[in-house]
């Protein structure tokens, strides 16, 4: 694989300038950033949450854990981390647990941790274990423009 035709499609209709990367397969976001030489704060990563019905993507730099119990203070009290597989079926054509961090091509919610607000670079997965996406600052503010921000993250 690579990026996903997703990604790729949303990243190309918005005319998002960006790189692509292989690296060695990972299992989880700091080994990717580990194995690519980025420190873990400019690393994206994404957490599916359950939400009532529905769910919600929360973006947050790889070096940190959401905060449940902020989510909770923020959209609800029936939030809760989302099972591999629930959030597998929200990304069709990602590789189970590469879970990325547009949720706008997916048609899933998103929260942005401030963390990431004045990164100079960040770099997320592609879709699959083994491809990293990279992005100015600028270029990641667009991409998350309208998306609401929050210390979401510890």
């Amino acid at each position: 694989m690579s990026i996903s035709m997703t990604m790729q499609g949303y990243l190309e209709d918005n005319h998002i300038r960006y790189d692509a990367a292989k690296h060695a397969r990972t299992g989880c976001s700091m080994m990717t950033a580990h194995a690519s030489h980025v420190p873990g704060g400019a690393l994206a990563k994404g957490v599916v949450l359950k939400w009532d019905d529905g769910f919600v993507l929360a973006v947050l730099p790889a070096s940190r854990h959401v905060d449940l119990a902020r989510m909770r203070e923020i959209i609800g009290d029936k939030v809760r981390l989302a099972s591999e597989e629930e959030a597998s079926s929200l990304f069709p054509d990602c590789d189970e647990g590469a879970v990325p961090i547009l949720g706008v091509p997916y048609r899933v919610c998103c929260v942005i941790d401030e963390q990431l607000r004045h990164a100079g670079d960040v770099y997320f997965e592609g879709g699959d274990h083994r491809t990293l996406v990279h992005v100015t600052g600028d270029e990641f503010s667009r991409l998350m423009y309208g998306m609401p921000q929050a210390r979401i993250s510890w």
